[in-house]
């Protein structure tokens, strides 16, 4: 997701119970954060621009089908990656008969869309985020290469789905490459609470600048404005950021941001409509950073996608189970 984003709040601080992130301890938070100390030593303190949900990218290309990733990438995983599931109908969902996450909700947000770029007049009219108006989506970003941020959030969404389904959820897509642009980023709020969603999470990959590395998941900050009133969701969803954050890096082995979050690999932010429109527990997660080279040698491998899929599935099933 490309954006230079306003109202960025400081990182948020953990509840009084729990112990603070620490550089260079792995540490154990209700069993969410496993080996996360050790990574954030590697994330620089300073805050520069970050991307997300709202601005249009640095000249985004529409990838073509040999251009999306050396796996074969995009919404439909070659057959050679590892633990890459099959392909299915927009937003099917087959539960495992049992599983932890029987009778649990999930909604996987995949950022963007592979043709918004072909719709730019409509994901470019104005909607209502509660504390303002802001484009209805956006192209998101892509690769030097041309690997579309759309392409690799649909597959990330795909792996974990599969991922998903065999813990016992019923787990939903607000888009499965199946409509022409969008969802607006009002209607991906609304479609994960028509839901009654646990647990909702939005794909995304960043496009800041080169030497800038690593992942963050941005949590919803305090607003009550217009049709936004996230204050029930802020504590719930910053448990399941965190859990999150702990387990990505726990699977993936990749660090916290060293350009946002100040090592923490968290950030609260107020201007995403993803999020202030929410009344269920939902976070986003920029997987990495698509135009520095070395993590766009990750986002377009389809293992290291497989990995980051499981690393999410299981920071969702910690929360979900408590």
């Amino acid at each position: 997701m490309s954006y230079t984003g306003p109202d960025f709040d400081p990182p948020p601080q953990r509840r009084p119970r729990r112990g603070p992130l620490t550089v260079g301890l792995a540490a154990l938070v209700c069993g969410g954060l496993l080996g996360w100390g050790v990574y954030a030593a590697t994330g620089g303190t300073d805050d520069k621009g970050a991307q997300a949900e709202g601005s249009p990218s640095a000249a985004p290309r529409t990838p073509s089908p040999a251009a999306s990733s050396p796996e074969g990438g995009g919404a439909s995983p070659s057959p050679g990656d590892e633990g890459s599931p099959a392909s299915r109908t927009p937003s099917a969902s087959a539960p495992a008969a049992g599983g932890p996450l029987k009778g649990k909700v999930v909604v996987i947000d995949p950022g963007h869309n592979p043709t918004n770029v072909e719709h730019t007049a409509e994901i470019n009219r104005q909607v209502d985020v509660g504390t303002h108006r802001k484009e209805c989506d956006t192209t998101g970003t892509s690769t030097n290469d041309g690997y579309a941020e759309a392409e690799f959030t649909l597959d990330v969404a795909h792996r974990m789905r599969a991922v998903l389904e065999k813990q016992g959820a019923t787990v939903k897509l607000t888009q499965d490459g199946d409509r022409p642009f969008g969802p607006c980023v009002d209607e991906r709020a609304r479609i994960g609470n028509a839901a009654k969603a646990d647990a909702v999470v939005s794909i995304h990959a960043d496009g800041s600048g080169a030497g800038n590395r690593g992942f963050h998941v941005i949590l919803p900050g305090s607003v009550n404005a217009g049709e936004a009133d996230t204050r029930a969701i802020v504590a719930p969803s910053r448990e399941l950021g965190e859990r999150i954050a702990g387990n990505f890096v726990r699977v993936t082995g990749s660090a916290p941001s060293n350009y946002t979050g100040g090592g923490t690999g968290l950030v609260t932010r107020k201007d995403l409509g993803g999020l202030n429109l929410s009344t269920v527990p939902k976070v986003f997660i920029e997987c990495g950073n698509m135009r520095d080279s070395k993590d766009a040698a990750l986002l377009t491998s389809g293992a290291w996608r497989q990995k980051a899929a499981q690393g999410i599935s299981e920071g969702i099933v910690s929360f979900l189970r408590g």
